[in-house]
Order: structure tokens, then C-alpha cells, then sequence
């Protein structure tokens, strides 16, 4: 039975220091007219930030220096990624870069994916998308279907993956793809590869959602070529890799912090003497956001050691997800206001996006049947 431990963790002083200059970073981005704070962060895509934040040295910072890394620490990481979604800084651009894929290729890559691809996207020029999902198969990825077949000097791939978030506007993608049949061990057989999204062979087809906006995508390969130094490790080791992909996806601030604005917000609107309901969520609110960021940044140190913390990661998404969806439910009832569409910073467009978006919270990254499925496990109870 897994046995679950989330020992805190002591942010050292330098930590605190770069705490201080991502928030000064923010404070002078406001400031300039570069962004308005009152957003999702890490879904608001803007490619100019993600520039700046390259030149100011706040992606791929814990890379080694040789692939434009910054060799800095995994706390340090952390709290610029918390001090960036806690002031609504646009970072959706180089996010998934950063967060995750290019940890994989640092680790799995060949020489020359390193080489070509981390120092594009340490400068903030290099976007990446997830290539996991399909058609018909839920969050259940061994059911892939995409198929990748040996030819000379590469593999030829055919097959459609869904929920790939800003593949429109990425330049690269990490793609799950069976590499043999199916056999009784149905996680065996999967291999991942870096797919250049400016290749022939693929296309990318949108899919709006119920107001009008494009994030997601249907990304078809067609006889798709990828060469033999950009498949990511041994070839059918790509389950290990992808579980392991999923604690960087699963346990960070992101996770508990998608309607942080909403909540601060909220608070202001409430003013300094809520009535008694308001104060109790308000009070809920914090603690729960305490306690997951203990949990959050305890899971960071773990990564730091070099384990691999997939249950307790899973832990941390569900209990983040559920949590970031019950605070645009709680304080729509709270404060008397019509929630409104568009891209404007009052109240009432901030409310209304946030409830628009929320649903997807608990699915992006594992739906909840999923995760609680693996916590289970992990407990012993199935």
C-alpha cells in the first residue's frame, strides 16, 4: 500500500530573493500596458511575453546552462511559476515548454533534439503542445490507436489526437504512438516522439468551443515521417514516460491557482466585512489554498530528488481541480452579479469566463474517475 508523505519544504533565502524579482518583473509588465492581470494565466497565450520572459531568464531555468538553462534550483522554478499565475502574467505561450516537454527531451531526448529545440525554447520562441489524447478513448491512454510504423531511417505515423491545447500556434508536440500491437500487457508497446508541427504529413484542424474560442484541436498525421533521433528514449518505453510527464503536469500551482484571480478578485468586491457565510468560504478558501500548496511544493522536492511522485501528484490534481471549480460556484451565489462574455477586466467578464472555462479544469490532465481510480490503487482499496 502506498503510504502518502507531503514533508514540507524550507524556501532558502535565494528562493525569496527571485520571489522578489519575478514579482517586480510582473509589477513592471502591468505597469508598461503589457498585459492585464485579471485572467486564467497559464490558458492566456501571448507570444511577446513569453520573449521577455526568455530574455529575463524565468524558462527552462532549472536546464543546464549549456541548452540556455539557468541550472537553478526546482524551488526556485516554483515559486516564479506561482508568483507568475498569482499575478495573472499571459505565460500559456511557453507553458507546456517549460512545465513539461522540454524536462522530457532534456532526459529522453537524443543529443541534437537537445541541442536544436532547448535553447528556442529557454528564449521564449519555442512552443510546444501535448499529443496524448484520441478520439473515443477518454483519459484512457493505453487505448491509443496512432499508430508508427519502421521505415528506412524513421518511423512513418498515422492516426488524430484531440485535446492538443494551442497546437494551431505551436511549433512542436510530444506525441504518444503505439509502436506494436497490442498485447496482454496493454501499457506495452507505446513509444513518444517529437513531432515538427511544420512537417508535411499532419494537419491541424480546429475546434471551437460553446462561445466561439479556439484552443483546442484536432491534429491528423498521415503518413507523418519522423526521423530516428527524434523519438524520445527506447523505443515501447513510452507509458514510463508519459506517467512520469504527468506528476510535472499534475502537481504543480497550476493546478490549484487556474481562478486565483477570481478568488482575490472576489475578495475585493466583498470588502473587509464580509457577512458570516462570506467570511466562512472566504476562510475555507485560504486554508484549502494553503494546505495545496504545502502539498504542491512538498511534490517539487520530491522531483528535485529525482522521484518519480505519480500517486501523490494525481493527489494534488484532484483535490486542486475540484478546488478551483467550486470558487467561481460559490462566489457567483455570493456576490449579486450577471455574469457577462468578453475580454474586458470588470467583475462581471471575469465571473463569466471563469464559469465558462471551469468544467474543464477537473478533465484537462485526467478526469477525476481516472485519478481517483490510481489514488485508490495506491491506497490499497482496489
Amino acid at each position: 500500500m502506498h503510504e502518502f508523505k507531503f514533508e514540507p519544504v524550507q524556501m532558502p533565502a535565494a528562493v525569496e530573493d527571485l520571489r522578489k524579482e519575478v514579482r517586480a518583473f510582473i509589477a513592471e509588465e502591468v505597469a508598461r500596458g503589457g498585459f492585464t492581470p485579471k485572467r486564467n494565466s497559464w490558458s492566456s497565450f501571448d507570444a511577446d511575453f513569453s520573449r521577455r520572459c526568455g530574455e529575463r531568464g524565468f524558462i527552462g531555468m532549472t536546464w543546464p546552462k549549456q541548452y540556455g538553462g539557468q541550472e537553478r534550483t526546482a524551488l526556485e522554478r516554483y515559486v516564479m511559476t506561482e508568483e507568475m499565475l498569482a499575478g495573472g502574467a499571459p505565460v500559456g505561450a511557453h507553458w507546456v515548454a517549460d512545465r513539461q516537454s522540454g524536462h522530457q527531451i532534456l532526459r529522453y531526448g537524443s543529443e541534437r533534439a537537445r541541442r536544436e529545440i532547448l535553447p528556442k525554447i529557454t528564449s521564449g520562441q519555442c512552443f510546444f503542445s501535448i499529443g496524448m489524447s484520441e478520439p473515443d478513448s477518454g483519459s484512457d491512454l493505453a487505448a491509443v490507436r496512432t499508430r508508427a510504423t519502421q521505415v528506412d531511417g524513421g518511423w512513418k505515423i498515422s492516426g488524430t489526437k484531440v485535446w492538443t491545447s494551442s497546437a494551431h500556434r505551436a511549433h512542436y508536440m510530444i506525441a504518444l504512438v503505439r509502436t506494436a500491437p497490442k498485447e496482454e500487457e496493454r501499457h506495452a508497446g507505446l513509444t513518444q516522439f517529437i513531432i515538427d508541427l511544420s512537417q508535411p504529413g499532419i494537419s491541424v484542424r480546429p475546434i471551437y468551443n460553446l462561445y466561439g474560442g479556439h484552443d483546442f484541436n484536432e491534429v491528423v498525421f498521415d503518413e507523418y515521417f519522423v526521423p530516428n533521433d527524434m523519438v524520445m528514449g527506447e523505443v515501447g518505453s513510452g507509458w514510463k514516460m508519459v506517467t512520469g510527464e504527468l506528476a510535472f503536469e499534475r502537481s504543480g500551482p497550476d493546478r490549484f491557482l487556474s481562478t486565483y484571480q477570481l478568488l482575490a478578485e472576489s475578495m475585493r468586491v466583498i470588502g473587509p466585512e464580509p457577512d458570516d457565510r462570506a467570511a466562512n468560504e472566504i476562510g475555507r478558501f485560504v486554508a484549502h489554498l494553503a494546505t495545496l500548496r504545502r502539498m504542491s511544493t512538498s511534490i517539487a522536492g520530491m522531483l528535485t530528488r529525482g522521484e518519480q511522485p505519480i500517486v501523490e501528484a494525481a493527489l494534488v490534481k484532484d483535490i486542486g481541480t475540484t478546488f478551483e471549480r467550486e470558487i467561481p460556484e460559490v462566489f457567483r451565489h455570493l456576490i449579486p452579479t450577471e455574469p457577462t462574455l468578453g475580454d474586458g477586466d470588470s467583475y462581471a467578464e471575469l465571473l463569466g469566463m471563469t464559469v465558462l472555462r471551469a468544467p474543464g479544469f477537473t478533465i484537462r490532465g485526467g478526469t477525476r474517475e481516472i485519478l481517483r481510480g490510481m489514488i485508490a490503487r495506491g491506497l490499497g482499496l482496489r
